[in-house]
């Protein structure tokens, strides 16, 4: 029997009409994600676009939502440029789901911009509950959180821990941790607003890895999501490993997104 919520040419996958609903779901509450506290989401050309110079991840500064024109991407991307460049950022990234127009390879390609990242959203249809070990955020947590992001991402320490203090002050954003004797074993990171909830990020202690550590947090995640009102709760994650830790936290492929980048500290060399 065909799943009429499915596509047809990939059953694993939602139809084209469902995915793109789902998209502009997951998007909006991705841009208002990166917003918090002091970023600007708005559009630029025919794009979708957050804006914020104290996130100092790629989750605060995207553009997404390309449609229009063969000729009104290309334009739309050049803007992105410029705009990118303006608030300091080496690379304009752009996220290109079923809410961008199908011809964004041959236009990206042509414009200089390179796909670098293969990516999956997800969608949590599992059982969730907070497991036991798992905590909110304190603020006295946050040097933990900024030694594990800081050994993970190539990053400035005071910068990582404003932005983390923004997102501990800020009611739709969620941080929960995990505790490794006197230090912070790991960290889930997450974000709700008008019914849609995102699990962001997932860090985990190398030492703590391989135990069930990432698992408890990412469904604790989830729960507390749901917990406070979201109906839908969605990530997105790599393709291949990233997709089979997902599906076993109860996460379901829904709809792919690549992931395209122009280095812009160039231009202006």
């Amino acid at each position: 029997m065909v799943d009429p919520l499915r596509d047809p040419d990939d059953p694993e996958l939602l139809d084209p009409y469902q995915s793109r609903s789902l998209a502009i779901l997951v998007e909006g509450a991705r841009l208002a994600s990166g917003a918090v506290r002091y970023g600007k989401v708005g559009k630029v050309g025919s794009a979708a676009v957050v804006v914020n110079r104290e996130n100092p991840l790629p989750s605060g500064n995207f553009g997404c939502a390309l449609d229009g024109t063969s000729v009104e991407v290309a334009s739309t991307l050049l803007q992105l440029e410029h705009t990118f460049a303006a608030v300091g950022r080496a690379e304009a990234v752009v996220y290109a789901s079923p809410t961008t127009v199908d011809e964004i390879e041959g236009i990206a390609d042509d414009s200089g911009w390179y796909a670098v990242e293969e990516l999956q959203t997800v969608v949590h249809r599992g059982p969730a509950s907070v497991a036991e070990g798992v905590r909110r955020a304190a603020d006295a947590d946050l040097p933990g959180i900024v030694e594990l992001l800081s050994d993970e991402l190539v990053g400035n320490r005071e910068r990582l821990g404003r932005w983390l203090g923004h997102r501990l002050d800020d009611p739709r954003c969620l941080v929960m941790v995990v505790d490794d004797g006197d230090r912070i074993g790991g960290f889930v990171s997450g974000f709700a607003e008008r019914g849609v909830g995102l699990v962001e990020q997932c860090v985990v202690r190398p030492a703590r890895r391989r135990r069930g550590v990432g698992r408890s947090l990412v469904v604790s995640a989830a729960a507390e999501l749901r917990s406070s009102g979201a109906v839908l709760v969605a990530s997105q994650v790599d393709e291949g490993p990233g997709e089979r830790f997902a599906e076993a936290c109860g996460f379901v492929a829904a709809y792919p997104v690549t992931a395209y980048v122009r280095r812009v500290d160039e231009l202006l060399d």
